[in-house]
């Protein structure tokens, strides 16, 4: 696959795609709040959002190979480039800078090492944090954040 792969795929609906955009389950009570600790850090607005459960993240899911619940991972596309597991929270940190930026530390372990930690809790996600009865739906200010 190569850079903004995605604008080719007739199944993708077209997204501006000059920011990181960050599709994560909307119905996942960790991975919305991660998302709201994301939006309320970004105070540049520099990522966009999605969530899993939108025609847009369920295309990008499919257009990836990955589970269009949401279930496998989140995904993050930046500069055209799809990020998964644990290298979305190393990219993330580096787009939101500041302290964020102590996530590269994770880079220091193994890769395989950090995603199998990354599939542990996605695996328990639900039975240590909850599901949502509806879909994560941002507040009003956050609206334009979200695309799908």
């Amino acid at each position: 696959m190569h850079p903004y792969d995605y604008r080719e795929d007739p199944a993708v609906p077209a997204f501006p795609d000059d920011r990181p955009l960050l599709v994560f389950d909307g119905m996942c009570v960790l991975c919305s709040s991660g998302a709201q600790l994301v939006l309320r850090s970004d105070t540049k607005g520099r990522f966009r959002f999605a969530p899993a459960q939108s025609a847009l993240g369920r295309a990008l899911y499919r257009h990836y190979g990955m589970d269009e619940s949401g279930d496998e991972s989140v995904l993050l596309i930046q500069d055209g480039r799809p990020f998964v597991r644990s290298d979305v929270a190393i990219k993330v940190g580096q787009g939101l800078g500041g302290l964020w930026r102590a996530a590269v530390v994770l880079r220091l372990l193994p890769k395989g090492l950090r995603d199998r930690a990354y599939d542990a809790l996605a695996r328990r996600r639900f039975r240590l944090f909850g599901r949502r009865e509806v879909c994560f739906r941002p507040e009003p200010g956050w609206t334009a954040r979200f695309l799908g």
